[in-house]
């Protein structure tokens, strides 16, 4: 029983994040599911099976809004769900031994992204430009669906980045774009997963306690975006994915550390994590000053 809780909270914290921040429901959900010691492919299609519900929700509310470019869902949702296919049958076929690093290693990276991107630059920003075109959308999608499926993770913080860097799309379409085609890519990924594991290796019981907790957190997420500010928690959740993943790539399942130099390790990433926070606090309360005195300015 104390499992299905835990999974329920793991569902709960991953949607407070992905609702906050319009990213890191796979990297956040993965990671713990990891730490809690399940084996990389379960972990992935556990996840990707939970954001086949969470998907359809966030897509149908994006379209009802209007948030939704079916232009670029078409050239990106179809590449996407074939590189996801491509990586949940990649990942099935890898024994336990050889997944575990691997997906450490690209969770470590994408957490690395969200920190650094959060902490020094702020949260990503679009401006409107010229067309996306299908020669640019559908390498994104392709190479974008492979790593969340390889890793659990990464659609969001690959092709929303890519696209807002790109100045072509006005922000909430790019966040509902992307948010709308990761449907497509939970789909195809779970296929993958299922032709390659079998009904015998997915606890849908899981699934549904995940699915459970995301739906609660989203109420929740939409509250505390308006609170806590987004390069604040983008910090901190990248930091968590960092030092979790860290601690995978340190244990006996990957490089196998030394109990002293494992700790030196945490230690510094710690540091890290606690000094980026720190210092976009500072960053914020700086410029909420700023404001006010602007405001009183006038």
């Amino acid at each position: 029983m104390h499992i299905l809780v835990m999974l329920g909270l793991v569902g709960f914290g991953a949607q407070m994040v992905d609702g906050s921040l319009g990213m890191g429901f796979g990297a956040t959900s993965t990671t713990m599911l990891l730490a809690i010691g399940t084996a990389p492919a379960l972990a992935s299609a556990t996840v990707h099976l939970t954001q086949i519900g969470t998907t359809l929700a966030s897509g149908l509310s994006h379209w009802r809004f209007g948030n939704v470019d079916w232009a670029v869902v078409r050239r990106i949702a179809i590449p996407g769900g074939l590189g996801a296919f491509a990586g949940a049958t990649f990942l099935s076929s890898l024994s336990t031994s050889s997944a575990t690093p691997l997906m450490a290693g690209v969770l470590l990276a994408l957490g690395l992204y969200i920190l650094i991107r959060f902490t020094i630059a702020g949260p990503p920003v679009g401006h409107l430009g010229k067309p996306l075109r299908s020669r640019f959308l559908a390498p994104l999608g392709l190479v974008a669906g492979f790593v969340n499926a390889t890793a659990g993770g990464g659609w969001g913080p690959i092709s929303t980045s890519t696209l807002l860097a790109s100045g072509r799309l006005e922000p909430r379409k790019v966040v509902g774009s992307v948010g709308t085609s990761e449907f497509m890519v939970a789909v195809c990924a779970s296929l993958g997963f299922l032709l390659g594991l079998g009904l015998h290796g997915v606890k849908f019981s899981w699934v549904a306690m995940m699915l459970v907790g995301g739906v609660v957190a989203a109420p929740i997420a939409a509250w505390l975006v308006r609170h806590i500010p987004p390069r604040v928690l983008g910090s901190a959740v990248g930091g968590l994915i960092v030092l979790l993943n860290v601690r995978t790539l340190g244990s006996e399942h990957a490089f196998d550390l030394s109990g002293p130099v494992r700790w030196v390790v945490y230690l510094v990433v710690l540091g890290a994590w606690v000094a980026a926070v720190v210092h976009v606090v500072r960053l914020h309360r700086r410029k909420t000053t700023s404001e006010l005195v602007e405001v009183g300015a006038r």
